[in-house]
């Protein structure tokens, strides 16, 4: 009030409309306040930009092998091995050395960003649909639904993942077939679904425990007392506000589907040996790592930069989304 008064009497100035007291109003939508929260992040800003460039590079790795390294991702360069047959280090032919074949190491690098994000972007699309789908309908449900698929999630979380992803990549990937009538076959894709198949629990409890807070509310009921069937509830109503927190997690499980595959392709049963990944290039690097320090410095930078930048994305998401998780 006293503020107000100055203005109005002290300084002698212009009272202030009505109308101009409006004009100073800026409403601001939902994506505008999270983008603006967002940007605060210098972190999560950073990480997308180094994302982006991943994914560029990881796409146009065949170009980048053939117009700028020169060196196709599987020839060897035996010339590049010493006279104890060890490869040599970083150099101006060879940006991030040769590996223990005499292969350019810079190109089997970009290939093994293709081979990460591939297997850590399809397995995480499965678990996504998996778990929404069992989590959505379990919440909404209730009752013994809702006890038949938690029960069924518990027994899906209790299994050790490890052991049975390697059962199942070993099983599979021993024959040319595969599995299932050759429906399943080694490769990427065997990966994918082993991954996508175990991972996919921990969204289910998530949405779960959102639907049965959000099919209480009022605009729930103003959906079913309009006439408003149960899927169009589920699908037009509830699922679009379980969203954010869906998007939060996704970021937070990405990274971890790409050690996930690191590490099969590291013990040798991911990914098939021809393909280049970075689990199996720090694998192939342990023998020899003393000597050829490199073999497992570039992929294991590479590998640990993309897992941090998905983390920081998936912070800063969570900060922008939830006010109430702000740091």
């Amino acid at each position: 009030m006293q503020v107000a008064s100055e203005r109005l009497i002290g300084t002698g100035g212009d009272v202030p409309t009505e109308a101009s007291a409006r004009s100073e109003v800026v409403s601001l939508t939902p994506g505008q306040i999270f983008w603006r929260e967002f940007k605060k992040d210098r972190l999560a800003l950073a990480s997308i930009v180094f994302i982006g460039l991943m994914i560029v590079l990881a796409l146009s790795a065949p170009l980048v092998s053939r117009y700028v390294a020169h060196h196709p991702p599987g020839h060897l360069y035996l010339t590049e091995l010493n006279q104890f047959n060890l490869p040599t280090g970083p150099s101006k032919a060879f940006w991030f050395g040769v590996d223990d074949s005499g292969r350019d190491l810079f190109v089997r690098v970009l290939y093994g960003a293709r081979t990460s994000l591939i297997v850590a972007f399809f397995a995480t699309g499965i678990s996504l649909v998996i778990g929404v789908t069992v989590g959505l309908v379990a919440g909404f449900y209730r009752g013994r639904v809702d006890t038949l698929l938690s029960r069924f999630t518990d027994i899906i979380m209790s299994l050790p993942v490890l052991l049975l992803a390697l059962g199942l990549v070993a099983g599979c990937g021993l024959q040319a077939q595969g599995c299932l009538g050759g429906l399943i076959k080694p490769g990427l894709l065997l990966v994918s679904y082993v991954i996508g198949l175990f991972n996919w629990p921990y969204i289910s409890r998530l949405v779960r425990g959102e639907v049965l807070r959000l099919r209480e509310k009022e605009f729930v009921e103003a959906a079913r007392a309009a006439g408003a069937g149960d899927v169009r509830i589920m699908t037009r109503e509830v699922l679009p506000n379980v969203f954010a927190p869906v998007l939060v997690y996704t970021t937070l499980i990405i990274p971890n589907n790409i050690l996930f595959e690191a590490a099969l392709s590291f013990l040798g049963i991911g990914v098939p040996p021809t393909t280049p990944s970075w689990g199996k290039m720090l694998s192939d690097a342990g023998s020899i790592f003393t000597v050829a320090w490199w073999m497992m410095v570039f992929p294991g930078l590479f590998l640990f930069a993309t897992t941090l930048a998905f983390n920081l994305v998936g912070d800063g998401l969570r900060d922008a989304l939830d006010p109430r998780a702000r740091r």
